[in-house]
Order: C-alpha cells, then sequence, then structure tokens
C-alpha cells in the first residue's frame, strides 16, 4: 500500500466540461458513485467506484458504490460493511487515526490486490469480483470529516501507471469537493442519532439503508421507492427487514430516534 501527500490546489483550468457535469451530478442524490465513476471512465479506464465517508468520531457516514457492469459494486460495498471489512483496510483505519488537520488534506493510495493480508477481505472485495488494484483519493478536513474515493482496475486492464496517477491528483481537489458538498446534503448527515443509528446501520444492507435513509428524509416508503427506482412492494420489505434488525417497530420511532 503506497500513500502520498498531494499539494493544495484550486487550479480548474484543465478540467473539461463533460467531465465536471458528471462529477458534480450525484451530489446529494444516491448516484454519488456512479457520477464519479462515469466522469473520471472519460479519462482513465476504471471498472469500480466506492465512496466511503467517515465522520469525526471514525465511523462510516456515508457509503457510495458503482460499477460499469450490473450491481457487482452494491452487493461488493454490502459485503465490505456487514463483514466490517473497513477495520481491516488500510485506508479507512489510516482515515479514522488522522488528526484533524489545520488545513484541508488530501493524499492518493494506491493498493494492489495481493498486498490485502487478510484473504477474506481479499477474496471478497478483489478477487471474488476480479479486481486487480485500486486507487483512492483521501481526503481528510479539518472540521473532522474523512472519505476514500477509489477507483479499480480489473484482472483485464492493464496496472495503472503514472499518467493514471497524475490524472486522479489533477482531480482530486474537485472529487474531494463534491464528497464534502454530499456529506452536507440535506439529510446525509443531519439525521437524529439518539438511537446511534450510524452504528447500528452497519448490520444492513446497501439497499435497506438506502430505504431507511430516505424514509428518515421524511419520504413515504412510496416516494423512497421512486427516488430508488424500485417497486414499492420491494421498498417495504427492504424497509420491513431493516426495522426488525434495528429493534424497532413503526417510521415513528425511526423518526424520534427511539
Amino acid at each position: 500500500m503506497k500513500r502520498w501527500r498531494l499539494p493544495n490546489s484550486d487550479n480548474t483550468e484543465s478540467y473539461a466540461s463533460p467531465v465536471v457535469l458528471d462529477l458534480l451530478g450525484g451530489v446529494g442524490t444516491q448516484h454519488l458513485a456512479a457520477s464519479f465513476l462515469g466522469g473520471m471512465h472519460r479519462l482513465v479506464p476504471v471498472t469500480f467506484c466506492t465512496v466511503f465517508a467517515v465522520g469525526a468520531d471514525g465511523r462510516i457516514e456515508t457509503v457510495s458504490a458503482a460499477s460499469s457492469y450490473g450491481t457487482t459494486a452494491e452487493r461488493t460495498a454490502e459485503r465490505y460493511v456487514a463483514q466490517r471489512f473497513d477495520l481491516l483496510d488500510p485506508n479507512m483505519v489510516w482515515l479514522a487515526g488522522r488528526p484533524k488537520p489545520k488545513r484541508s488534506q488530501l493524499w492518493l493510495g494506491h493498493q494492489h490486490a495481493q498486498e490485502v493480508a487478510d484473504p477474506a477481505y481479499r477474496a471478497a472485495c478483489y478477487g471474488d469480483v476480479g479486481i486487480r488494484e485500486r486507487a483512492s483519493v483521501l481526503m481528510v478536513l479539518p472540521q473532522g470529516q474523512r472519505a476514500a474515493i477509489s477507483f479499480y482496475r480489473s484482472l483485464a486492464q492493464p496496472d495503472f501507471g503514472e499518467a493514471d496517477f497524475s490524472c486522479f491528483a489533477a482531480h482530486a481537489a474537485l472529487l474531494a469537493a463534491a464528497t464534502a458538498a454530499h456529506g452536507r446534503s440535506a439529510g446525509v448527515n443531519d439525521a437524529p442519532r439518539t438511537l446511534d443509528l450510524d452504528a447500528q446501520l452497519l448490520g444492513l444492507s446497501l439497499r435497506e439503508r438506502e430505504v431507511i435513509a430516505q424514509l428518515r428524509k421524511g419520504r413515504t416508503a412510496k416516494q423512497a421507492a421512486r427516488e430508488l427506482g424500485i417497486e414499492l412492494s420491494t421498498a417495504r420489505t427492504h424497509q420491513y427487514r431493516a426495522f426488525r434488525r434495528l429493534g424497532i417497530r413503526s417510521l415513528k420511532e425511526l423518526l424520534r430516534g427511539g
């Protein structure tokens, strides 16, 4: 695992308009990783994108995943969260241990699959889904927020090279700004915490968390289904399963925090 500090830069002259529109298009929606994947894929061949954001207490607050084929990344992210691979992920362990900086920091990280020591983690997030390596933009803000924005290449693709890392570095500030803006969006980080839901939500599937997030914004199950592009019956199934796992019996309990 390699990691290096990026210089602070506000230079946006080299940003192509279509790329900017793609990278910013998912802010405040359920499609943050998909927008990042689409934008960077215009410049660098990548297969997966994941966005894992953590708060000042080190807990995962935002999870977004997308792949260029099907829902593979989403299912992999579900396994990652359910099996607490964040405790083994060098990106997340490093981010959780970082002190608050006086100024925003951006780092670039790189890891090959064979560098992952834990066999279960390596199989679930690399081997089983044919991933060769990842390059990550790591963000640490003075307010305590931290995030890892990772792009992955499959076994069918060549290794990341210097030109690829230069491209990620050139767009790191924009990716970080979009991730920070997403975190400030209504409903992402401002939901009640009395139930300690941020910790309990780690035990839910990715889709269950998405439905619960919509409900915590005050939306009905029907509105949540429409927003997520799923059937109402599917949304209700995820809702009831999540309620059972969270130990709550009604939407009122969810909204009032217990």
